[in-house]
């Protein structure tokens, strides 16, 4: 079958056409950066003239079938590239269009081709474009009543990009209006008309992974993840034999689950093809592979075996979803941040251990990297080979237990934490060491807990762990007081023994008053350490003096001192 690229212009594009994107595609994913590059494209056309034209892209897409609404006929077009752009002009249209003045006749008729075009009239009232993953309905419900809610409302990545490029779009309409060197009629003509791009529409899924990798190879812009799901969907549509259309179901499924978990957190997109591949990589590495290199290993891993591509995209779901679960638990998050150490854990959990090995496994792993990149204060750069051998070996060798408890011991062994913990003494724990203040005194309140026999305050510390750790950390002797560094003298604020963690609300409330006004708000917070820190208040009659810092401040490193252990 021949393709026959077609050359047009936007409004081409989107006649007697309906497009969707199949869920086994990834989430809309542009972020401000390639909007604003999108909307500064819009306003060099916009400068240059009526006679000046600007190439887009080019859109792949796959014919399905023909769908009447009305009396008119529409082709419909699953996007495999392009959806990107098609989501952002769509969503551009929408927001002009509520801006068009109804009272104009030329602007009122506008708006009602716009509304038209981007909602068709029908029962349903099918979109112009049904997007994937959209299962809060922020897309549809924007094109069919322009109403959205913020985007700091937003549950995953894939809402608050379209939640962010909604807020974005309508804040370029209004400042296209503002500038007044052009009318919104004016803005529609440059996507209508001057927007051109090359289309390859095609009829055959097989062909369009082909065209889709020639493209990529001509400098098409696309993520190494969606160029390795192309790569594994030709291999098994240029096999021979077998049950091909079900292993392709199964595929899409597969990759249904993978985009939907993405969705959820944006750095999945790259790390999991960078993990997958650095674990399944035939030598053992000592850094983590690169995306194009992690992509090498793992298709030829598959050698176009239709049986190993399966099995190889059930792995990359169980990676993705491994890694999900480890940057959703908030109490690892001052862990989570060192690349190396988040592939041990995802190393672990995909290993299949028994629940108490995992968990015993996964303790060790916590403890020994908070000591070496938290109270050490190594950087990023330190023991990444030692970390990436070992996930290494968790995946490709049999180690039992025992044996990956050793490996981690063995990566802390140069930081034990009787000597570790004195780095907490009198130094800075606040500038850098916000997410580390957080789980320490997390880990803290949960100590208290066990100890007084009380039942731990997960309703507050889910109000701590939905904001920026700096709006919960309190200095109990306040910031501008000072002083802010460390001294023989006075309470350095911020030091350990002067901070702890209160609710968002009763720690800006409380703000720069002085500490003995601050007990019965510690008291009647709900969190132990708090609690604990108004008894010192209550028991000194409101000083907060040096000497009480210090030795709130030993006792705390005491208590470290048995907890980070191996």
């Amino acid at each position: 079958m021949q393709i026959q690229p077609i050359y047009m212009d936007m409004k081409t594009l989107l006649s007697g056409r309906l497009f969707r994107i199949p869920e086994y595609q990834r989430a809309y994913s542009w972020q401000t950066k390639q909007r604003q590059d999108f909307f500064e494209d819009l306003k060099k056309v916009g400068r240059a003239g009526s006679g000046t034209e600007h190439f887009m892209a080019a859109i792949v897409g796959l014919r399905r079938k023909k769908i009447r609404i009305q009396a008119d006929q529409f082709m419909q077009i699953e996007v495999v590239d392009g959806q990107q752009r098609l989501t952002t002009i769509a969503i551009l249209l929408k927001a002009i269009s509520k801006e068009l003045d109804r009272k104009d006749s030329v602007q009122s008729r506008l708006a009602v081709d716009l509304e038209e075009l981007l909602v068709k009239r029908d029962k349903t009232s099918p979109l112009l474009i049904q997007t994937n993953q959209d299962l809060s309905n922020h897309f549809s419900d924007y094109m069919r009543t322009g109403a959205h809610p913020a985007a700091t409302e937003a549950t995953t990545a894939a809402d608050r990009n379209l939640l962010e490029a909604i807020a974005e779009c309508e804040t370029f309409v209004q400042e296209w209006i503002g500038d007044g060197s052009a009318t919104l009629v004016d803005l529609v003509d440059i996507l209508r008309n001057r927007l051109t791009l090359i289309l390859h529409e095609i009829e055959a899924e097989g062909l369009v992974y082909t065209v889709f990798e020639v493209l990529n190879s001509r400098g098409l812009d696309v993520t190494w993840f969606d160029k390795l799901k192309s790569l594994l969907m030709a291999a098994v549509f240029e096999s021979g034999g077998g049950n091909k259309a079900a292993t392709i179901d199964e595929l899409h499924q597969i990759w249904r689950e993978i985009y939907r978990t993405i969705g959820l957190r944006q750095i999945l997109n790259k790390e999991t093809v960078r993990f997958a591949g650095t674990l399944r990589s035939k030598v053992r590495p000592n850094r983590p592979l690169d995306e194009e290199s992690a992509v090498r290993e793992l298709t030829s891993a598959c050698g176009g075996s239709p049986r190993k591509v399966l099995d190889l995209c059930k792995w990359l779901l169980s990676v993705t979803r491994a890694e999900e679960r480890v940057l959703s638990n908030h109490r690892w998050r001052a862990v989570t941040t060192i690349v190396q150490a988040r592939l041990v854990a995802i190393a672990v959990i995909l290993r299949g251990f028994s629940q108490d090995e995992t968990t015993e496994i996964l303790r060790r792993w916590e403890n020994v990297t908070f000591r070496i990149y938290g109270m050490a204060d190594k950087d990023a750069r330190a023991h990444v080979g030692d970390y990436v051998r070992l996930a290494w070996r968790i995946s490709n060798e049999a180690l039992s237990a025992k044996l990956v408890m050793d490996g981690l011991s063995e990566i802390g062994a140069d930081y034990p934490v009787r000597a570790t913990v004195k780095n907490l003494i009198n130094s800075n724990r606040y500038e850098g060491w916000t997410e580390e203040v957080r789980y320490f005194f997390f880990r803290y309140d949960e100590y208290l807990a066990r100890k007084r026999g009380v039942k731990f305050n997960e309703s507050q510390w889910n109000k701590i762990w939905a904001e920026e750790p700096s709006r919960s950390i309190e200095h109990v002797r306040p910031q501008s007081k000072g002083p802010w560094t460390a001294s023989t003298s006075g309470v350095f604020v911020h030091r350990l023994g002067n901070l702890l963690l209160l609710p968002p609300g009763v720690n800006s409330r409380l703000s720069d008053k002085d500490p003995r006004e601050k007990g019965k708000e510690y008291e009647h917070c709900g969190l132990l350490a708090a609690t604990e820190v108004s008894k010192i208040l209550k028991k000194n009659n409101g000083k907060w003096d040096r000497k009480t810092v210090e030795r709130r401040e030993n006792s705390l490193v005491r208590w470290a001192a048995t907890v980070w252990v191996d």
